[in-house]
């Protein structure tokens, strides 16, 4: 099922098992010193298919990966993947549900059929060749802004429509194609036990507060951060028995608004740059040495 290149040769002559369950932290052996070295992006970019595992959640969102992943349908009653091309629509089990269950709730909405789901995970989770730092244990999913309007669309237009901008003024403020739907779509996602964070720009965060006239406690949860205006990004809370996964730090107590309103004073007047400023370092390629050592044997799977 999965494609494999000259480097998956030194997983193959690795002593682990793969007995269609998940990979038991104890039971695996010390890296291989060759394998370790590895860059694991390029292990894990070239698995298009999941492993014979049960599902399983493996280290962090920033440094895991995902066994026995789930590939979410191409589309659904109330859903479609976006860009299908990468083979980024595999999660873990709990997050297709909570995916499917979000674009119900979307679909209740004026103008939206459901939702538009962009990049999860690859098959096997960890560091993507491209892209995201994050999605690599199975528990990360990008949500267009764009309104589901059609649930038609081919493969070919699934790669060239693109989402839509909600920021004005650099991401102070939400521009024109803000909607109340919007709102309502994000507070059902927040307000659902299962998300620990959702990632939104700044601006957007801050016109939710202002709104918000009811229960405000799911705004914990929305988080600023820069981007996330074409998107947001939910990610879920480790879930249920899942003891290999590295869970979300909860964020501060309180509903997060002052916070965002200072994100949104910075934007607006900058801090001047401070000239003795070291320049920041090149980031560090991630190794498998640096991922949990069941890692390998998701890779092995076959």
């Amino acid at each position: 099922m999965a494609r494999r290149t000259a480097a998956f040769g030194l997983i193959l002559g690795l002593a682990l098992a793969a007995c269609g369950s998940a990979p038991d932290r104890a039971s695996v052996p010390p890296l291989d010193p060759v394998l370790s070295s590895r860059e694991a992006r390029q292990l894990f970019g070239d698995a298009d298919g999941p492993s014979a595992q049960a599902p399983a959640v493996i280290g962090g969102y920033s440094k895991g990966c995902l066994a026995g992943g789930v590939q979410l349908a191409e589309s659904g009653p109330t859903w479609q993947a976006m860009r299908l091309s990468r083979n980024r629509n595999w999660a873990h089990p709990e997050t297709i549900a909570f995916l499917q269950d979000l674009s119900r709730k979307a679909a209740q909405q004026p103008g939206w059929q459901g939702l538009y789901i962009g990049d999860l995970s690859q098959p096997r989770g960890g560091p993507m060749l491209t892209g995201h730092r994050s999605h690599q244990s199975g528990l990360d999913a990008d949500i267009w802004m764009r309104p589901a309007d059609r649930l038609n669309l081919t493969r070919t237009e699934r790669e060239t429509l693109s989402s839509i901008s909600l920021r004005r003024a650099n991401g102070a403020f939400t521009n024109d194609s803000w909607s109340r739907a919007h709102h309502e779509i994000l507070k059902a996602a927040a307000s659902d036990p299962r998300v620990a964070r959702i990632f939104v720009f700044p601006g957007a965060k801050v016109r939710m507060c202002n709104d918000e006239a009811g229960d405000r406690s799911y705004l914990r949860k929305m988080r600023p951060w820069w981007g996330h205006h074409y998107h947001f990004h939910v990610r879920l809370n480790c879930p249920r028995g899942q003891r290999d996964c590295a869970p979300q730090t909860a964020p501060p107590p309180g509903d997060g608004c002052a916070e965002a309103q200072e994100w949104v004073d910075r934007i607006l007047n900058p801090p001047p740059p401070d000239p003795d400023a070291p320049p920041p370092k090149p980031r560090r390629e991630l190794t498998m040495a640096d991922l949990p050592r069941q890692c390998a044997a998701v890779l092995q799977s076959p």
